[in-house]
């Protein structure tokens, strides 16, 4: 059996202190496409003013190397106008929507209501449909929110379905600020799974390095095959507005999965020298 492990430099950048020289970035992405990953979420087409770290996007991909690859791109994208600019480029090959179960959150980082985001999705949809491109929807605080806002595990599958039924195959469970607990991961993502035979369920979890193995092995038990990480475990969305717990480690899901024998297609040593890049990049 093999798992699909998305590399997200994107995530980990975006909410950086310092902005990130664009030849930096090109020379760190560049290294990340020689490792072998299903996926790399490279960058995002959203406002530079939410989110400046990410403004240089199309100068980053006009500058990388494709050649020899088999790894795919991914951007992130917050309304129709992001959408159409993402499709312009022939190698990104999905699109990511951060759709968000708690209203707050929904609107702090895409500044709609949940009405509206469903509306997008749907413009999004249709815009990738007619661009070849595939839309992977994120169901951002799958597992939780910290500000109060009602939520409801059952309506984690009630989203799951509704987004499926717009034709939406690939789904990923965000545990958005690590709020998690490992049995609440295996539990939901379980019920997605069983929910939607035939669809990719993914998750993007946050995780600490007290839980991470314990998050990981829940979500690969329940029956989930794609898994987002970030080298170092940097990143979290600037967006959420309080103390961020950072994504899940790669090189430690790599260890993970290269124990139990389960196929990456991961080069242990190209991830090596990146993961030598990313130490010295986020310092």
């Amino acid at each position: 059996m093999k798992v699909q492990l998305i590399e997200c430099p994107r995530d980990a950048m975006q909410g950086w202190p310092a902005i990130i020289p664009t030849a930096v970035k090109v020379n760190y992405i560049n290294s990340l496409l020689k490792c072998g990953f299903d996926t790399v979420d490279f960058g995002s087409f959203v406002s530079a003013k939410a989110i400046p770290q990410m403004a240089d996007t199309p100068d980053v991909i006009e500058k990388l190397e494709f050649s020899g690859t088999k790894t795919k791109l991914l951007a992130i994208v917050a309304n129709l106008r992001g959408a159409e600019q993402a499709a312009h480029w022939q190698h990104i090959h999905f699109l990511g929507f951060p759709f968000s179960i708690s209203p707050t959150f929904q609107f702090r980082n895409t500044n709609s209501s949940m009405e509206e985001s469903i509306e997008r999705v749907a413009t999004i949809q249709d815009a990738c449909m007619k661009t070849g491109k595939q839309l992977v929807v994120y169901l951002s605080m799958a597992f939780g929110n910290p500000y109060g806002d009602r939520y409801n595990e059952a309506e984690v599958v009630d989203w799951a379905l509704k987004m499926h039924s717009m034709g939406i195959e690939i789904i990923s469970l965000a545990d958005t600020v690590g709020v998690a607990t490992a049995e609440q991961v295996g539990r939901i993502t379980e019920a997605v799974v069983k929910a939607l035979p035939g669809t990719t369920v993914g998750v993007h979890l946050h995780s600490t390095a007290e839980n991470w193995r314990e998050k990981l092995e829940a979500a690969y038990t329940a029956g989930c095959r794609r898994f987002d990480g970030a080298l170092k475990g940097i990143g979290g969305c600037p967006m959420a507005g309080n103390a961020l717990v950072g994504n899940m480690d790669t090189e430690k899901m790599y260890s993970f999965f290269k124990e139990m024998k389960v196929e990456t297609g991961i080069d242990e040593r190209e991830l090596s020298h990146c993961s030598r890049i990313a130490a010295g990049l986020f310092v």
